[in-house]
């Protein structure tokens, strides 16, 4: 099966709004009735943003991959997750280089960068802060912890307790957290880049599905390949390229970027198309649990975001399908799975079950 995102070395091109409604308006009258529907130019205005944003992207994406090599399709994944404003779970084994992706996206963004080692003696003040009485004004004051930044790098968040675990799930879900029956609002924008080690559960406390469920994507990075792996050994400055980096992009355009998602043309027939893999997956014989309509919704965030990243200002059937795993992986559940156990079984349904859904065409 060919890459999730296509090749590494397509570039991105870039094209004027004009351009992009005169190839639209080029494209020959035959094809799908689905096509016709979807592939016609969607508002100008919205076209014209979602194109003066791909330069953005594109040197977003060339910023993060002159610190990790060879991972075009995991870098996209990242800014899928950024993008759709949602939290991203780095999953893989030790030494593929989960902190440093984690990192080159942190620094190629002018925000605040936090970043949270986990242990099994963290309590939920050392993350979401405290409240300490001032003498002076005799009053309690709140102060903040490292959660308030804009991008958090949560490392090894599976080293520390549920309860603390659970401190993340109001602030992930709702941006904000409440310390004394006080709610504090964080600031935007906000996305938590967890990692964790799927093989190693020694000292280590399972994610909830709860938890997991509040992440949009679960992403791998895999060993390199030869090429990347050879020029990581050969160039010693690759080992100081995560600290040269510089931002590219910073909060107001992120920002910018999070509310265009919305405005992605999404076709009534790819809305159908999303609620009949969610329905394969409540009826499979072999899942104990199906997606959620909350999966459901996630899965249509993403799948917008992923248009905006091609330079598209209207989803395909295509969008759907390359995000079915990293979205909804974590959200089912196989029959007989034990607790932190692999979730390969649930992958192979979940490919098994994207294609024998029809795609609509």
């Amino acid at each position: 099966m060919s890459s999730a995102f296509g090749s590494a070395a397509s570039p991105l091109s870039p094209l004027t709004p004009q351009d992009a409604v005169a190839r639209q308006s080029a494209r020959p009258a035959s094809g799908s009735s689905f096509e016709k529907a979807v592939i016609a130019p969607p508002a100008e205005a919205v076209m014209a943003a979602v194109l003066s944003v791909r330069p953005k992207i594109a040197a977003l994406i060339a910023n993060i991959e002159a610190a990790i090599l060879g991972k075009r399709e995991t870098v996209k994944f990242m800014l899928v997750g950024l993008l759709s404003g949602g939290h991203v779970l780095i999953e893989d084994v030790p030494g593929v280089g989960k902190t440093t992706l984690a990192r080159a996206l942190a620094r190629s963004i002018d925000c605040v960068f936090r970043r949270i080692q986990f242990t099994p003696d963290m309590l939920p003040s050392d993350v979401l802060g405290v409240s300490v009485f001032d003498p002076k004004e005799t009053r309690f004051k709140f102060h903040s912890g490292p959660l308030f930044g804009n991008v958090i790098l949560a490392d090894e968040i599976n080293r520390t307790s549920p309860r603390t675990q659970s401190a993340l799930l109001e602030a992930m879900n709702e941006a904000q957290v409440s310390v004394d029956g006080v709610s504090h609002t964080l600031p935007k924008p906000f996305i938590v880049l967890a990692t964790q080690n799927p093989i190693e559960y020694a000292g280590t406390y399972s994610l909830s599905e709860a938890q997991l469920d509040r992440f949009l994507l679960r992403v791998p990075i895999g060993y390199p390949d030869r090429d990347s792996e050879r020029k990581i050994l050969r160039d010693p400055r690759m080992q100081r390229s995560i600290d040269q980096l510089k931002p590219v992009i910073n909060a107001a355009e992120v920002v910018k970027m999070q509310e265009l998602v919305d405005q992605v043309l999404v076709k009534d027939e790819l809305v159908d198309y999303i609620l009949e893999l969610a329905s394969r997956t409540r009826e499979h014989k072999g899942l104990a649990l199906g997606v959620s309509p909350r999966g459901c919704q996630m899965l249509k965030w993403a799948a917008q975001a992923h248009a905006i990243i091609e330079g598209r200002a209207f989803c395909t059937p295509d969008d759907v399908k390359r995000l079915v795993i990293p979205v909804l992986g974590h959200r089912v559940i196989e029959k007989g799975r034990d607790a932190g156990a692999s979730r390969k079984d649930a992958d192979a349904i979940l490919s098994e079950i994207r294609e024998e859904v029809p795609v609509p065409i």
